[in-house]
C-alpha cells in the first residue's frame, strides 16, 4: 500500500518540518519553503507520524511555479506520491463541482501514463489511500487495454479527474474529433519509470502524443519520475517542447541521493556450474532453500520459456507444498491479475516473472529477488532488485544465480555496477519512421491537418526534432497514397486533400481500421490456448483460456504432443479458427513453448566490465574455484583475451576446422558480425559452413584449413575484420536476407501499410506474412526508397542487427587483432562449441548434451578422462 511506503520514507526525517507537523490541529494552509501544502495534506501526514520528504516538497514547489520536472530517486523514494500531490493540490483547490456542471465535464485534469498494465491498476489502488484519506473530491480511473468497451465510453462523456493509462490508449484517445475538449482542461502528465518509455517506439508514439497535448494546452506540465537513468539530460529535453534554441529546452530535474545500499550475493552452489545454457536448474536445491527461509521472494528470469521452464522445475522440488506462482505477458489477464492480488495480500511464498513485474509496482511483503541468469545490465539489474523491501531506507535483498561459466562473470560485473551506482539505460534514438506514419493517420482521424503546422507540432518532439521537411513530406504521401509504387491501388490512400489545403481521412472506415490496428507492439502470430476437459468427435467450443502461445511453436506439434504453459502439462488436441484446444495432461518430458524476441542484449558497458575481469588475474579470486581454475587453464593452453584486442583462436576437430572470436558485444552484433564474416570467408575460399554466436563469443566453421589459410596470408584477419564490410557487404546480405523481410513485415504494420485487424474479421499470421512479402519484392524493385523500406533499415541497424555495435567493435580493434593457433579446442571455447551441439541435437535428451560435453572437456584440457569437479 501507498501508506505503508510513506510510513517508511518519512516517519524518521522530520528535523526541517518538525514545528508544522507536529501541530495537533492545522486550521489554515501552510508555506513549507516555496511549496504550498493545504492544511488537509498536512493534517493526513501528522495524523499517521509523518511528514514530506524534502524532494516531494520540492516537485511541488517546482511544478506550483508553472514548471515541468524530472524526479530521478531511489527505489521506494515515494516518487508516486511526489508525482500526483502537485495534482492533488490542485484539485483540493478547486473544489468539487456539481455533478452535470460544465465545470465537471471540462475534461481530464491529470494523466498518468505507465509502461506497463498492471503498474496502472497498482497505482490506482495505492493512490486512493492518501485521496481517501485526505477527504479529496478526485475521481481516479484506469483505461488500458483490458478496461471493459462499456467503462471507455463512460469515461469519454464523463471524463475523470486523474486518467492512468498507457501510451496506446493515448494516441487512442488523440485520434477522435472530442480530444480538444477531452484533454481541454489537462494540466499535468505524470510519467512514471520515464527510462523505459523513452527508448523504444512505444516512447517514440508517446512523444508525439505529447507535442499534440501541448498544441491542446500550451501551458501543460509534465512530470518524468525514474528511478534509473543513465542520461538525464536526454529524459529533461524529452519532457518539453523542443525548438532551435542552443542550449535546448530542458525541465528542472531533482535528484535524490541516498538509499540503502542493496544487499546482493552470488548463489555460491556445490553442483558444477555449466559450461552453456539458461536454465541454472544446477542452482534449484539452493534456490528453494532462499525461497523457503524468506516470506516473499520474485525469481526474476529474462524469456517466457525461462519462466515456464524454472516454475516446472520449482514445482518438482517443492516438497512443503508452498504456493508459488507464475507471471508473464502471455497468461491469460485474469490469470494475470488473479496472481496480482494475491501477491499483494501476501499469501504466495514466490512467484517466478519475466520483465511483467519488474517495474515500481509495491508487491506488499517481497523481502528477497532471485535473479535466475545474467541480468544483462546493470540498470535492469537495479530496478529488479528494488522489488525487494520496496522502501528507500531498507537494503534490498537479491541473489543472483548465473545460469553458466560465464554468466558468473556477468553477475560479477552486474554487481559491481550496482554497488558503484553505474547506470547503462540507452540514450535516446531518432524518431521512428514508421511511428511516424501511423501518427499522421491518426491526426488526420482526429481533424484535419495543415501540413506545416502538424511538422512544427512533431518536430516539438524530442525524438522527432531532427526530422526534415522532405522526410516528413515522403511519410504524409505514403499514407495519402501509399508511395509512388503503389499509389494506383486506393487501399491505400488513407488520407485526402480538401479544396483547403488540409489534409482528412479518406472515410469512417479507415478511421475504424486505424483505431483497432494502432500501437507499436507488433505481437507474433498468437493463439489462445484453451483448456477442455476431454477430446471429442466433432467440432469443440469453449474451454478455459489459459493464454496465448505463439503459432510458430504451435507448427512443430502433432496431436498428443505434451508441453508446459502456465505451470501446467498440457496436450496438444487440435486447433479451431484461433484457439488451440490442450487437455490436462502427465508426462515426465513435456516441451517448453519457444517466444520469438524478448531477449536482452548484454549492454556495452557490462561488456566492458567482463573484459578486464578476464584480463585482470587478481579479480579471479571474486570468483568460485571451478570458474578460476577454468580461467588459468585458458591461460596456460592458450591465452586470455586481452581487453583492448580481438582474440581469435583456430583449431581443428573432426573433419572440420573452427574460428572462435572472443568479442564480447552481445549476440544481437555477433550475429550480425557471423552473417557477414561467413560471406567474406567463402570468397577467400574459406568454405564455411555455419556459425553460432552468443553474448560473449562468435564460432565459425568450415572445411577449409583456417589456421593453415591466416598463416599463409590467404585469409587476412585485418581484411576480414575491416569496417567495410558494414558497406556493401552489409547492403548485400540484407537484400538477400529473410530477417529483413521479418523486420519489414513489423514496420508495415506499424506504419498501417498492412492492418491485421480488420472490422468483423482478423488476418492470420501466415496471410500478414504472405502480404508483406509480397508488398516488399514490389517495393524493392520499384521503389526501394519507399519510408517503409527506410523505416525497415534503421530497425534493422538500431535492433535486429545492432549495426552501431558492430561499428564500434570494428573501429576499436582496428590494427589489435590477436591470432592464437591450437592444435584442440580450448577451455574458453567449451561454452560456445556447447552451442553448437545443442542446435545439432535439438529436440533430444539431456544425456546427449552431457555426453557431447564431456567429450568436449577432455578435448580441451588434453586428457584421458573428464576432469575432476574440483579441477573444473
Amino acid at each position: 500500500m501507498l501508506s505503508t511506503k510513506l510510513h517508511s520514507l518519512s516517519s524518521h526525517r522530520r528535523v526541517a518540518y518538525l514545528p508544522i507537523v507536529e501541530q495537533k490541529f492545522i486550521k489554515t494552509d501552510v508555506e513549507v519553503g516555496s511549496a504550498h501544502l493545504p492544511a488537509p495534506f498536512l493534517r493526513w501526514f501528522t495524523q499517521r507520524g509523518w511528514s514530506p520528504r524534502a524532494h516531494q516538497l520540492e516537485l511541488l514547489s517546482t511544478a506550483q511555479a508553472g514548471k515541468s520536472v524530472l524526479l530521478i530517486a531511489p527505489t521506494g523514494a515515494g516518487k508516486t506520491l511526489a508525482g500526483f500531490l502537485p495534482s492533488l493540490v490542485d484539485l483540493h483547490e478547486r473544489g468539487r463541482p456539481a455533478p452535470g456542471s460544465a465545470e465537471r465535464l471540462r475534461g481530464v485534469h491529470t494523466l498518468y501514463i505507465s509502461p506497463l498494465k498492471a503498474l496502472a491498476t497498482d497505482i490506482e489502488r495505492n493512490l486512493k489511500t492518501p485521496v481517501e484519506g485526505i477527504g479529496l473530491p478526485v475521481d481516479i480511473q484506469t483505461r488500458t487495454g483490458d478496461t471493459p468497451v462499456s467503462k471507455r465510453k463512460r469515461q469519454k462523456s464523463a471524463p475523470p479527474d486523474i486518467l492512468l493509462t498507457t501510451p496506446e490508449q493515448l494516441a487512442l484517445l488523440l485520434s477522435h474529433g472530442d480530444s480538444d475538449r477531452f484533454f481541454g482542461g489537462l494540466r499535468y502528465v505524470v510519467l512514471d519509470e520515464l527510462h523505459s518509455l523513452v527508448t523504444s517506439k512505444r516512447g517514440h508514439l508517446l512523444s508525439l502524443g505529447l507535442a499534440r497535448l501541448r498544441r491542446i494546452h500550451p501551458d501543460l506540465q509534465t512530470i518524468g519520475l525514474s528511478a534509473t537513468v543513465a542520461w538525464p539530460d536526454d529524459l529533461r529535453r524529452w519532457l518539453v517542447a523542443q525548438d532551435v534554441s542552443d542550449p535546448p529546452p530542458m525541465s528542472e530535474i531533482i535528484e535524490v541521493a541516498g538509499g540503502a545500499k542493496p544487499n546482493i550475493q552470488i548463489l555460491k552452489s556445490d553442483d558444477r556450474v555449466p559450461w552453456a545454457g539458461h536454465s541454472a536448474k544446477y542452482a534449484l536445491p539452493e534456490v528453494m532453500e532462499a525461497i523457503k527461509r524468506h516470506q516473499t521472494t520474485i525469481l526474476f528470469v529474462n524469456t517466457r520459456s525461462q519462466a515456464e521452464s524454472l516454475f516446472a522445475e520449482l514445482w518438482k522440488s517443492n516438497e512443503d507444498s508452498l504456493p508459488i506462482a507464475l507471471h508473464h505477458g502471455s497468461l491469460d489477464v485474469g490469470q494475470r491479475r488473479r496472481v496480482e492480488a494475491a501477491m499483494q495480500a501476501g499469501s504466495l511464498r514466490a512467484i517466478v516473472a519475466t520483465s511483467t513485474l519488474d517495474l515500481g509496482i509495491d508487491w506488499g511483503d517481497v523481502d528477497l529477488v532471485v535473479h535466475v541468469g545474467a541480468p544483462k545490465g546493470a540498470s535492469r539489474l537495479a530496478q529488479r532488485i528494488g522489488r525487494s523491501n520496496h522502501r528507500m531506507d531498507e537494503p534490498s535483498e537479491a541473489i543472483l544465480v548465473p545460469a553458466n561459466r560465464f554468466e558468473v562473470m556477468e553477475c560479477e560485473a552486474a554487481l559491481e555496477a550496482n554497488y558503484l551506482g553505474h547506470q547503462d539505460t540507452p540514450p535516446l534514438s531518432d524518431g521512428a519512421l514508421d511511428v511516424l506514419c501511423q501518427h499522421i493517420l491518426g491526426m488526420a482521424c482526429a481533424d484535419p491537418f495543415d501540413a506545416a503546422a502538424l511538422y512544427d507540432e512533431i518536430t516539438s518532439a524530442a525524438p522527432y526534432q531532427n526530422l526534415d521537411w522532405e522526410t516528413f513530406e515522403q511519410a504524409v504521401d505514403f499514407v495519402a497514397t501509399g508511395g509512388y509504387a503503389l499509389r494506383a491501388y486506393d487501399r491505400y490512400a488513407k488520407i485526402r486533400r480538401t479544396d483547403e489545403g488540409l489534409w482528412r481521412v479518406a472515410n469512417p472506415r479507415t478511421a475504424q481500421q486505424y483505431r483497432m490496428n494502432i500501437g507499436t507492439i507488433v505481437a507474433a502470430n498468437t493463439l489462445t490456448i484453451r483448456l477442455i476437459r476431454a477430446r471429442r468427435r466433432g467440432p469443440v467450443r469453449g474451454g478455459f483460456p489459459l493464454g496465448t502461445i505463439e503459432e510458430a511453436f504451435l507448427e512443430s506439434l502433432t496431436a498428443g504432443d505434451t508441453f508446459i504453459f502456465a505451470g501446467r502439462t498440457v496436450r496438444f488436441e487440435a486447433i479451431v479458427e484461433q484457439d488451440c484446444l490442450v487437455t490436462d495432461a502427465e508426462t515426465e518430458d513435456p516441451r517448453i513453448p519457444n517466444y520469438g524476441g524478448s531477449k536482452f542484449p548484454l549492454t556495452t558497458y557490462l561488456a566492458e566490465v567482463v573484459r578486464g575481469m578476464l584480463a585482470d588475474p587478481e579479480r579471479w579470486k571474486d570468483l568460485p574455484d571451478q570458474v578460476a581454475d577454468w580461467l588459468r587453464l585458458q591461460e596456460e593452453r592458450s591465452v586470455i583475451p586481452p581487453p583492448d584486442r580481438l582474440l581469435i583462436e583456430t583449431f581443428p576437430r573432426g573433419r572440420r576446422h573452427y574460428l572462435v572470436a572472443y568479442a564480447f558485444e552481445g549476440r544481437l552484433a555477433h550475429q550480425t558480425l557471423g552473417m557477414l564474416l561467413t560471406r567474406r570467408m567463402e570468397r577467400a575460399g574459406a568454405r564455411p559452413l555455419g556459425f553460432v554466436a552468443s553474448d560473449y563469443t562468435l564460432c565459425i566453421w568450415a572445411h577449409g584449413d583456417l589456421t593453415a589459410m591466416i598463416e599463409d596470408g590467404s585469409l587476412d584477419l585485418g581484411t576480414l575484420f575491416d569496417e567495410d564490410m558494414l558497406g556493401d557487404d552489409l547492403e548485400a546480405w540484407l537484400d538477400e536476407s529473410f530477417m529483413l523481410k521479418r523486420t519489414f513485415r513489423n514496420c508495415a504494420l506499424i506504419a498501417g501499410l498492412i492492418e491485421r485487424r480488420h472490422p468483423g474479421q482478423e488476418k492470420s499470421g501466415r496471410q500478414v506474412t504472405i502480404s508483406t512479402d509480397l508488398v516488399y519484392d514490389v517495393l524493392r524493385t520499384h521503389e526501394p526508397d519507399h519510408i517503409v523500406l527506410k523505416a525497415t533499415r534503421q530497425d534493422a541497424a538500431t535492433g535486429l542487427l545492432d549495426v552501431r555495435r558492430v561499428a564500434e567493435m570494428l573501429s576499436r580493434i582496428r590494427g589489435r587483432i590477436m591470432h592464437k593457433p591450437l592444435d584442440r579446442i580450448s577451455p574458453l571455447a567449451v561454452p560456445i562449441m556447447m552451442e553448437i551441439g545443442r542446435e545439432r541435437v535439438a529436440g533430444g535428451t539431456d544425456p546427449l548434451l552431457s555426453e557431447l560435453a564431456e567429450e568436449l572437456e577432455m578435448e580441451a584440457f588434453g586428457i584421458g578422462q573428464a576432469p575432476s569437479e574440483g579441477r573444473t
